[in-house]
């Protein structure tokens, strides 16, 4: 099945996610960009060689020729664009944040289900293998229970002016990194009965979260935690406590470096230790792929995205915990 994509945004991580990828991805084509600047547009395509530019959005999402869109707007517009491209039957990938709120999943299941179309966050580390070694553990007890979860991120300070540093837009370090922690833990250990809480750190009052500290409870006891900043060094590690064994996989967050090998650090309780090593996975290669195979496989579209929202609905409890806090 050929894949002809619009891309809802002329952004640099359009480039990454899916004009690059596409090049090795056969069945996939982008083909048209909308900008809020059609110049900006219209260069975009120029430079990567798409056949037409539109003159807005909503131009785009008309466009009978593209059957899929990608959306890398700032997230506060992720709802409203992904949801017109699904009610005008375009299967959609949603740069992360999927949305803000519950109410907005549930519209977007509602339009994915209007449209007949799957609409998918782009979370470049699901479905990733260390993922599964670790759930098989959690399910087979090899080390014991699961008693935590710990996860720390640092990314880059935005550049000044960007929408990662306005509140209005959706900005701020939490909804930049929660999602990697939120999937992890849904893969891993399972969210179902998950309720969570946080604390923000601001740079000015009322401004954007430039810290954060969540917390989810999830049934039998298991805390899971995520320590998220603006920060001078890269770091994303997640550590998973058993009883009989403390498991590590660090550097699991780096798409724009290219293919890279991961390894899972298990320390068991004596004092053993090993290392189980991954091939390397090309992130956004693979996403695109994914992407693919969910669209062409013809499967009802309905699970990935029930899986976003359950995710959705766990990061606005824990930002609205953050914010009545102050």
């Amino acid at each position: 099945m050929r894949l002809e994509l619009g891309l809802i945004g002329a952004t640099g991580i359009a480039e990454r996610t899916v004009v690059a990828p596409s090049r090795a991805v056969p069945g996939v084509s982008p083909v048209a960009v909308a900008a809020s600047d059609p110049d900006r547009a219209a260069a975009f395509a120029e430079r990567h060689g798409l056949r037409r530019a539109h003159r807005d959005y909503a131009a785009l999402v008309e466009d009978p020729e593209v059957g899929a869109v990608y959306v890398s707007l700032h997230n506060s517009a992720h709802h409203r664009w992904a949801s017109a491209a699904a009610r005008a039957g375009k299967h959609v990938l949603v740069e992360k944040p999927l949305c803000l709120t519950a109410a907005e999943a549930a519209d977007l299941a509602a339009a994915a289900a209007e449209g007949g179309v799957h609409v998918v966050e782009a979370v470049p580390t699901a479905g990733h293998a260390w993922q599964r070694e670790v759930r098989a553990a959690v399910l087979d007890h090899r080390w014991g229970p699961l008693r935590a979860v710990r996860t720390r991120i640092r990314f880059a300070p935005p550049a000044p002016g960007g929408f990662r540093l306005r509140p209005d837009l959706g900005g701020g370090v939490f909804r930049d990194s929660a999602c990697y922690w939120t999937q992890a833990v849904q893969a891993t250990a399972g969210l179902a009965g998950a309720h969570g809480g946080g604390k923000a750190v601001r740079d000015v009052p009322g401004g954007v979260d430039v810290g954060f500290a969540a917390h989810l409870d999830l049934p039998g006891g298991v805390r899971a935690e995520l320590d998220c900043a603006f920060g001078d060094r890269h770091v994303a590690e997640h550590e998973f406590r058993f009883d009989q064994a403390l498991v590590r996989v660090r550097g699991f967050l780096r798409p724009i470096a290219g293919a890279l090998p991961l390894n899972l650090t298990v320390r068991h309780a004596d004092g053993r230790s090993r290392v189980r090593s991954f091939p390397p996975v090309s992130y956004y290669d693979r996403q695109l792929r994914r992407f693919h195979a969910l669209v062409a496989d013809g499967v009802g579209p309905g699970g990935e995205l029930a899986a976003a929202a359950e995710r959705v609905r766990l990061m606005e409890q824990i930002h609205d915990d953050a914010e009545e806090a102050g």
